[in-house]
């Protein structure tokens, strides 16, 4: 097992490390030239950051995160216990991965036939054959970023999984279901960013995986607001950096937004009412 010592859980290690450093600098946080006037009340003159660097924050952090996990998975996939396709060899270091992740993300085993196991339950009834993302791993391809509601826990959850190929072949796949909500605390719990910070990211399909707000989360928000918030969501999902000014639920908000490193995503940030 040193290989998840120095490993995922090193890496999450760095990551928090990293975050708590953004996280004094953030007390700063400068949106567009403005800042909350209760905000300002507490904020150093000497370390004010723009919006753009609190939202390369935000992605950091997610993105950090899921690699981390995904590293950790293809670590395991590459072991004799996981070629093996023995569930009974497998669940004790997928048990122990699963120990050192904070988002409390359910884990699992599937075989190539789409028949499952997870470390909290054990064998499942149900199959995981028609998930979307099931051909990637059967073509032997990592899987990140697939919004799904999970069939093990009926959480909102973020796919991440690796295929396990022995022999050439692949005979199954190792994944983690990681709760939507649990990693919106995350980026909450760790930048600490005002009660009127908006964040949010996007799938390829304008559905948001992630929201500070978690009753928006899997909703499609093209089809929660007016035409301006419908023309905004396309400009997100097209273009590879920018800002955008909309209108939600009567609300002005103007809002920096990036693209990410996690196939199809777009991180967005901006401050309510503004």
């Amino acid at each position: 097992m040193e290989i998840l010592a120095n490993g995922p859980a090193a890496n999450e290690a760095m990551m928090r490390a990293h975050v708590n450093k953004l996280t004094v600098l953030i007390v700063g946080l400068l949106l567009f030239s403005s800042v909350s006037a209760s905000f300002a009340e507490v904020q150093s003159e000497e370390i004010r950051l723009n919006g753009r660097i609190v939202l390369i924050a935000f992605r950091g952090l997610v993105e950090d995160h899921l690699e981390g996990v995904r590293g950790g998975l293809k670590a395991l996939a590459a072991t004799e216990d996981a070629r093996s396709g023995d569930w009974e060899r497998i669940k004790a270091p997928l048990g122990q991965f699963s120990q050192s992740i904070p988002t409390d993300a359910a884990m699992w085993f599937a075989k190539s036939d789409g028949s499952y196991f997870t470390v909290q339950a054990g064998g499942a009834a149900k199959t995981l054959k028609d998930r979307d993302y099931f051909p990637t791993l059967l073509a032997g391809q990592d899987v990140e970023g697939s919004l799904v509601i999970s069939k093990s826990t009926g959480a909102r959850s973020v796919i991440v999984a690796a295929p396990i190929l022995s022999g050439g072949k692949v005979i199954g796949a190792l994944g983690a279901s990681i709760s939507s909500e649990n990693l919106s605390n995350l980026v909450h719990d760790n930048l600490g960013l005002p009660s009127d910070v908006i964040f949010y990211a996007l799938n390829a399909q304008g559905q948001t995986a992630l929201h500070g707000m978690q009753n928006l989360i899997f909703e499609f928000p093209s089809d929660m607001g007016d035409e301006s918030l419908k023309s905004a969501v396309k400009k997100i999902l097209t273009e590879t950096e920018g800002s955008e000014s909309y209108t939600f639920r009567g609300s002005p908000r103007t809002v920096l937004f990036e693209k990410s490193r996690i196939p199809g995503w777009a991180f967005v940030l901006g401050v309510a009412g503004r």
